[in-house]
């Protein structure tokens, strides 16, 4: 059995069948892990959401930001981007049951045998695992629960930016959804900031990457995607970055887990 790990896909779907066709994947031997979100600005989100339900057990996939935001969309609660691409998914005849699946799925995934985790943004830096796990479950159960559109509701915003425990239970959802599917720099006393979404190099100065203000843990391996602008580039020991920017004219990653191989398909002719 095979483990490939596969970035944001956010439609592009001819991608990942390249991809998927270049290694032979067999769902009846084979499991393949995506890093979040399926859907938003590439050509078939639609097809994306059918193709990873339909792999059953044999796919393990985190909720993203964008996939999030679809929700609350289908659910009246959001407001489309021109650049979203998911009226298809609105109109589906199944989409009741693609929504109700993407809603089931965890914002954090571990690998039972290889022992590493995944995410779509990372795990912020005040969290240790076993935090992040308690604050996953407690918000995915909120998620999949009969108050779930009142969830999705109170999901957006940008505060609270740094963890409490004595936090009230709707600003801890929010912080733990924040951190799961849209961090990437953070002050050094583990705030979050989502102004900026650019390179490392061009960063402010006083901002520093989530992942190299985790030194104080013995975390697993930790798999994530969300930020195109790192190109699958990350230099500390053990934190895998997989969302290369398909959607943007970049390419699609898949990272077989066995090998430590990377795959890239070629990039696309459309960009988000």
């Amino acid at each position: 059995m095979a483990t490939y790990i596969v970035g944001d896909l956010q439609g592009c779907l001819r991608e990942l069948e390249m991809l998927l066709a270049q290694v032979a994947f067999n769902p009846s031997r084979d499991q393949l892990w995506l890093t979040g979100d399926l859907v938003a600005r590439g050509p078939d989100s639609l097809g994306c959401l059918r193709r990873v339900m339909a792999l059953g057990n044999a796919a393990v996939t985190v909720l993203g930001n964008h996939d999030l935001h679809l929700l609350a969309i289908a659910h009246g609660i959001g407001k489309p981007k021109p650049s979203d691409k998911i009226t298809a998914i609105l109109h589906a005849a199944d989409r009741a049951d693609l929504l109700d699946w993407l809603r089931h799925q965890p914002l954090l995934a571990e690998h039972e045998y290889h022992g590493f985790v995944m995410t779509h943004a990372g795990i912020p830096p005040q969290w240790d695992l076993d935090q992040a796990r308690a604050s996953a479950r407690m918000a995915e159960a909120e998620l999949q629960s009969p108050r779930y559109r009142q969830r999705l509701q109170q999901m957006y915003g940008n505060q609270p930016d740094l963890w409490r425990q004595d936090l009230p239970a709707t600003e801890q959802l929010r912080y733990s959804i924040n951190a799961f599917t849209r961090m990437r720099l953070c002050y050094p006393d583990g705030r979050l900031d989502f102004e900026n979404k650019a390179t490392l190099a061009s960063a402010p100065q006083q901002l520093r990457p989530w992942f190299e203000l985790r030194t104080g843990y013995q975390d697993p391996p930790l798999v994530f995607g969300h930020w195109a602008a790192l190109e699958g580039r990350c230099d500390t020991a053990g934190i895998h970055a997989l969302d290369t920017g398909c959607v943007w004219g970049g390419s699609l990653t898949l990272l077989c887990w066995e090998t430590g191989e990377r795959l890239v398909s070629p990039c696309p002719v459309y960009a988000g």
